[in-house]
């Protein structure tokens, strides 16, 4: 029988599978700072831009300032997309820049720890952004955009402009009807190539009807000159008639400035699945052009705009392991350029994909496949 002639120490109990390795934390540790300051700075610039060019309605129009405030706060979500990458992008390449200036990249390497080891911390830091950039961009931007809007319009009603939008969707919750707009008059009532989609139970349409022009009354669309088509529970045409005019209530009874509110036309205002039923409704239709490039860039947008956190990080890491040593300022320096030149490659394949020169989807993801496979393959020369 032994006997504690002393306190010994108790083991300590934690959550030790949970902990990370020594050099993934510390690298971590050296992003999280670059990374809020990249990311602050882009959104207060972003933010700036939106004041600046609003506050004409301040000065001219005479709007009231925190009218014009809220417009700018919550139109900020919009630029999560732009601001997580750039600012992963900026902490990769000052964190590994300054690990690399301080020779510590070199011990490590003497250690025996490989490139791809050392790359795994960022390339999950930029994993991690990714998935809360697509998650701000799919749930919490489209809602605070919409508001922003909504305040966009308030404040145009203080002015006696209105400004109308063309070719537009809207979906009706209750009845599951999509409305297409092509143009809307000065008058703000009267639409020009109106269709209406009525949803089948089984098949994906069971009438569609094509109006050369409608008028909004109160909460009542009427259109004028239709042509309904109808459908069986396969999808197949089994009627097609000439209508001299049809009444059909707008979504949620709203009224004509309700309905065509760029609120809901508004590419930043959707999730992927809005998107999504809106390709769906002018394929099934056989619509391309314009309007079907725009709609099939943003949707694949949703995805590829927050998947550049992760292709930032893989581009910085050996950016910063071959030019660290050369001081922090070539690190921002180099941010920037890396920054402005992807959003350069994203606005030429963009223009590309809309005007069907390209695959939209292909379009959307090319500066990613692009930049990516730059990334990773000077990270392969700087393993050997």
């Amino acid at each position: 029988m032994t006997t504690l002639t002393q306190h010994q120490p108790l083991p300590r109990v934690g959550f030790a599978f949970l902990r990370l390795p020594i050099l993934d934390s510390y690298l971590l540790s050296e992003m999280i700072g670059p990374f809020f300051f990249a990311l602050g700075a882009f959104l207060l610039f972003w933010a700036l831009n939106i004041f600046f060019l609003a506050a004409d309605y301040i000065i001219n129009q005479h709007a009231p300032f925190f009218l014009v405030l809220r417009f700018v706060v919550f139109r900020i979500p919009q630029a999560t997309p732009m601001a997580f990458p750039f600012a992963s992008l900026f902490a990769a390449l000052l964190a590994m820049g300054r690990v690399m200036g301080d020779n510590e990249v070199t011990a490590m390497r003497t250690a025996g720890i490989s490139v791809m080891r050392i790359a795994l911390a960022p390339v999950l830091f930029g994993i991690g952004m990714f998935l809360i950039s697509y998650s701000i961009n799919e749930w919490v931007a489209p809602a605070s955009v919409d508001l922003s809007t909504r305040t966009f319009y308030q404040i145009i009603y203080h002015t006696d402009a209105l400004p109308v939008e063309p070719q537009f969707f809207r979906k009706d919750p209750d009845t599951g009807n999509t409305f297409y707009v092509g143009q809307v008059a000065l008058d703000n009532k009267t639409m020009i190539d109106v269709q209406i989609f009525k949803p089948a139970k089984y098949g994906p349409w069971n009438e569609t009807l094509q109006a050369k022009s409608a008028v909004v009354q109160g909460s009542v669309l009427n259109l004028h000159d239709v042509i309904d088509t109808r459908y069986n529970d396969e999808g197949f045409l089994t009627n097609q008639q000439r209508v001299k005019s049809i009444s059909i209530g707008l979504p949620l009874g709203e009224t004509a400035s309700q309905f065509v509110s760029q609120v809901n036309n508004d590419p930043w205002t959707m999730s992927s699945k809005s998107l999504r039923t809106q390709v769906n409704a002018l394929q099934a239709q056989g619509i391309g052009g314009t309007a079907m490039g725009n709609l099939q860039i943003n949707l694949a947008d949703k995805l590829s705009w927050p998947f550049a956190c992760i292709i930032g990080v893989v581009l910085a890491v050996p950016l910063a392991l071959r030019f660290g040593k050369r001081g922090r300022t070539l690190g921002i320096t180099l941010s920037i350029i890396a920054f402005f030149s992807y959003y350069l490659m994203v606005s030429a394949a963009s223009a590309f994909g809309r005007n069907g020169a390209l695959n939209p989807f292909l379009a959307a993801w090319l500066p990613n496949i692009i930049v990516g496979v730059a990334g990773v393959l000077l990270l392969w020369l700087e393993e050997r």
